[in-house]
């Protein structure tokens, strides 16, 4: 995959500032929320859970995408992160004859009868932040390699604790791909490599904020030696630093994970947290709309080493079982962290 040689720099003026220019809601009736008015150029965004400040920033850059390419960009979904809840919109979307579905699936297999009446329908399907599997969708956009993400969260947990002691892992929904993907690797990596690390315990947070801060607090209450928790999540991250900061565990206890500058800003530059990790999630969104566009105009046919441009990212190509990779995680803390604004 080429990239741009600038895109740190333009990863940096990013911010979420900029007006969205879809509902931010779905309909009131029994199908759920539309899309736009069909058509190729007519792409549906479907997030986890609406309200959620990571695919908030995912739609953001997908509407600029779309301002690039001369389509249009539709955000719907459900307010709470089941699959359940996802397929109304999906069954909608179908009906209306979109040209591009992208969907964060919030379970692997749940959405695939609904996915693939919408492909028959001639709605091209892309996933992007957790998969479905395979065989229900045209193509994935992967944040990053899955071993990548579980390495680093590893290896910034381990720094921060000296490579010795207990911790735990704070995710999001106990059926989300991507998190179990991540954890399952994550589980991998300190076997090999942190010997001296125990990994005590595993709780969800179900993306919600309030349970997430109280899953945190429950974890140290039943662990007193737990030296950190990585949070695969942001939402869960972000919780699990203000019950942190607001705690005596603030300083003692390591978090890292995968949070967004600005939501972990102040977590950073008070000491609660050093460091953590995460890709940007507008240009997450703003690949996924490229991808999107590029199946339903007949650009690409979604095949391995199938190449598209997706704007100011440069080309890329599509790789083995129909993944397209954005790039490798990036480390957030206190000398970069206010280089950037999403």
């Amino acid at each position: 995959m080429k990239r741009n040689p600038q895109r740190l720099a333009a990863l940096a003026s990013l911010a979420l500032a900029a007006t969205l220019g879809f509902s931010a809601c779905g309909s009131d009736d029994d199908n759920g929320g539309g899309g736009g008015d069909g058509g190729s150029d007519a792409i549906v965004f479907l997030p986890k859970n609406l309200g959620n400040p990571y695919f908030d920033a995912s739609t953001t850059g997908g509407e600029r995408a779309a301002d690039e390419f001369g389509g249009s960009i539709e955000e719907v979904g459900p307010d709470e992160p089941t699959a359940e809840l996802q397929v109304p919109f999906i069954d909608t979307a179908a009906q209306q004859g979109v040209g591009a579905l992208v969907v964060s699936a919030n379970d692997p297999s749940a959405l695939c009868d609904s996915l693939n009446q919408a492909r028959d329908a001639g709605v091209k399907v892309v996933t992007f932040d957790s998969d479905v599997e395979a065989d229900c969708r045209d193509l994935f956009v992967s944040q990053a390699d899955a071993a990548g993400i579980a390495k680093a969260q590893v290896d910034l947990i381990a720094e921060q604790i000296d490579g010795n002691g207990e911790v735990a892992i704070l995710s999001a929904a106990a059926n989300a791909t991507n998190q179990n993907e991540w954890i399952a690797l994550m589980e991998e990596e300190l076997a090999a490599n942190y010997p001296d690390i125990e990994l005590v315990d595993t709780v969800y947070g179900d993306d919600d904020d309030q349970k997430s801060f109280d899953q945190t607090e429950a974890l140290l209450s039943q662990y007193p030696d737990l030296e950190g928790i990585i949070s695969p999540t942001t939402v869960g991250i972000s919780a699990a630093a203000r019950y942190l900061s607001e705690s005596d565990a603030k300083g003692e206890v390591a978090l890292t994970g995968l949070g967004t500058p600005n939501q972990m800003r102040e977590y950073v530059e008070n000491g609660t947290v050093e460091a953590f990790a995460l890709w940007n999630p507008e240009e997450l969104g703003y690949l996924a709309a490229y991808t999107a566009h590029a199946l339903a105009s007949g650009e690409i046919e979604g095949d391995e080493g199938d190449t598209f441009e997706a704007g100011d990212l440069g080309e890329y190509t599509v790789g083995a079982d129909g993944v397209v990779l954005l790039g490798e995680p990036y480390v957030f803390d206190k000398s970069n962290i206010n280089d950037f604004d999403f």
